[in-house]
Formats: C-alpha cells, sequence, structure tokens
C-alpha cells in the first residue's frame, strides 16, 4: 500500500510540474496503467526542445520543434518525422493547422487527432505550425485567415508567410517531395488551408479543411488546387448553411461564416470542375460526393457526417463540449486516400 501511494504521489507531482522523466511502473495493475496513460499525454503534448537553427539538416526520426522569425514576430512549429523517413526517397508533407484558440501542441496530441500515427502509418512528414498569440508559450493561437479569426486577423499578421517560410525550411532540411505538399486544419485552422490554398498554390497541391469553411477575403490561385471538405451537418460553431452558430465564440472575434454549400461551389469554379457531383461514399452516417473531372488533375470532395458536431470525425475527444466526434467515417483516413491520388 506504502509502495502504490508513493507511485501515485510521484506521478501526481510529475503531471503537476511537467516532468518528462520516465517511471518505473513494476506491475501494471488499473490503477498505475491509466496514470502511465496520463504521464505519457502529457510528455507528448509538451513540445520538445525548440531550435532556431532552422537550416541545419534533421538526420533522424523524431519529434522537433523550431522558431524563426517572420515579419517581426517569433514564430514556431512543431515537426515530427516518421520511423520509416529513408533520405533517400522523398516524403509527403501534410500542415497540420490548429482551431482557434489552440496550439501546435493540441493540434500534434495523437491522443486527439491521430495525425502522427496518420504519419508512422503513411510515411509522411507532418508539421504543426503555431498561430498568432499573445503569449510567449504560443497558447490561445488563432490564424489570420480573411475575415477570421481574433488577434491574428486583427493585427493582420502574415501567416501565409509564415507558413511558406516554414515549409521551405523543411524541404532544406528534410527530402520532401514538392510535388506531394498538402494542407489540413480543424475550424480556424480549416479556414487557413483554404487562404493557403488561394495564395500558395504554387507550393500546395490539395487541401483537406475539417469544419472550416472559405472565409478569404480574396482568391486568385494561380493553378488548381484539390480541396476535400469536412463537416458535420449539426455543427453548432460554423454552421453547415453558414453562419455563426449558437455555440461559437463572440461574433467580434470570427465572422458571420461562409457556408459549406458556397465554398464547395466556388472550389469547384475555380478548379474547372464542370460534371456534376457523383456520390463516392454512402454508408451509415456519412456521405462524400465529387466533382470531378477538373482542370490538372485537381478534384473538389465534399464529405459529410449526420452527427459529431465542431470535432474530428474519427478523433477521440470532442474539441470543446458538445457532440463526441463522429465515427462513420475518419477525417485520417479519407484524406490521406484523397491526397495519395493527387
Amino acid at each position: 500500500m506504502h509502495k502504490v501511494r508513493a507511485l501515485a504521489v510521484l506521478a501526481i507531482a510529475a503531471l503537476l510540474t511537467g516532468a518528462v522523466a520516465p517511471l518505473s511502473w513494476p506491475q501494471e495493475g488499473p490503477f498505475r496503467q491509466r496514470l502511465r496513460e496520463r504521464l505519457q499525454q502529457r510528455q507528448q503534448q509538451k513540445s520538445p526542445s525548440a531550435s532556431a537553427d532552422t537550416q541545419a539538416p534533421i538526420t533522424r526520426p523524431g519529434d522537433y520543434t523550431f522558431t524563426l522569425q517572420h515579419d517581426g514576430l517569433a514564430r514556431m512549429y512543431r515537426v515530427h518525422v516518421p520511423a520509416g523517413y529513408d533520405p533517400a526517397r522523398p516524403a509527403p508533407l501534410l500542415v497540420a493547422l490548429h482551431g482557434g484558440g489552440g496550439d501546435m501542441n493540441v493540434q500534434a496530441n495523437d491522443a486527439v487527432y491521430g495525425l502522427i500515427t496518420k504519419s508512422e502509418q503513411q510515411g509522411f512528414v507532418a508539421v504543426f505550425p503555431n498561430g498568432f498569440s499573445k503569449f510567449p508559450n504560443g497558447k490561445l493561437a488563432t490564424w489570420n485567415a480573411g475575415n477570421c479569426c481574433g488577434a491574428a486577423r486583427d493585427r493582420q499578421v502574415d501567416d501565409v508567410g509564415f507558413i511558406r517560410e516554414a515549409v521551405q525550411n523543411l524541404t532544406h532540411q528534410l527530402t520532401i517531395d514538392h510535388t506531394r505538399i498538402y494542407a489540413t486544419g480543424m475550424s480556424n485552422g480549416a479556414m487557413m488551408a483554404y487562404r493557403l490554398a488561394c495564395e500558395a498554390s504554387d507550393m500546395f497541391r490539395a487541401i483537406a479543411p475539417v469544419a472550416g469553411t472559405d472565409n478569404t477575403r480574396q482568391c486568385t490561385p494561380g493553378r488548381p488546387v484539390a480541396v476535400l471538405h469536412i463537416h458535420a451537418k449539426d455543427d453548432s460553431h460554423v454552421l453547415f448553411g453558414g453562419g455563426a452558430g449558437p455555440d461559437s465564440v463572440p461574433l467580434s472575434q470570427v465572422t458571420n461564416y461562409v457556408s459549406v454549400p458556397a465554398t464547395i461551389s466556388k472550389w469547384a469554379t475555380l478548379d474547372g470542375c464542370t460534371a456534376a457531383p457523383r456520390r463516392v461514399v454512402d454508408r451509415p452516417g456519412a456521405y462524400c460526393e465529387a466533382y470531378a473531372p477538373c482542370s490538372g488533375g485537381a478534384q473538389v470532395q465534399l464529405c459529410v457526417t449526420e452527427t459529431g458536431g465542431h470535432s474530428w470525425p474519427g478523433g477521440h475527444k470532442a474539441r470543446a463540449a458538445g457532440a463526441a466526434p463522429s465515427d462513420a467515417i475518419s477525417a485520417n483516413d479519407v484524406m490521406w486516400e484523397f491526397f495519395d491520388r493527387r
């Protein structure tokens, strides 16, 4: 009993202080297992030590955090290099953008979004940029996605330039397939992915926004960018039919969101998709419709879940209080199948 109490005290102290040193678990009882899992989750959410050397080659798999100065601001991003990375073979790169009020460690939390696991399965490098934050630790960050959101929008932060620079750095540090650079994002991060498609089409081949529509102020992509949009019918933040829902933050911090149908129609036109959409996935609780063929081999696809609210389908936790994520489809699986065809 004394040994169990001692272990509990050590575990709680580690959780409170953010200690990352592994503890020894001589016996795997349910209590110890739960404590160990919590410690592992806390360790994963913490950023690796930050480096300002954004040109040094990355030669080993693992997790890295970098800082750079862009437009007068210190910006951070986190990188995951999968175990199967081989410098002799160019790897795809996925830029994963957190939601408004989140940060890079939230989006990199595998217990919630599963993107680290997907990176390991598929062999892509994942980069998790941090939005603009008033705090040195990067918490409560937002993206300037045009008409949304928060301080990043209000200060007209150059998030497109920052993400461009981060990606360019990684193409020097790692062997990256320049024809397979993609972006995804949650909510405000999804909106930022649309802005990247509008203003950095020379860099991004395809995007997969989740629970966030196109709220850009202008959009003139230099070439077609494939789009996979994922949204829940019952999203109470970014309403499917347009507008900020009852669970959204105050309208002054966001915008009167563009609807999902208007977003899809816009990109079908931008990408030169002339045929009527066809149903490509139809299962209980979800369906997907594809607009193809489009110019330059692009495609526009919409995947809709009946439930799930404002969350990541197939994820393990609702982004905020509300509906649990839909399990009718997995956002990670659907998006990587989509990217893999590009």
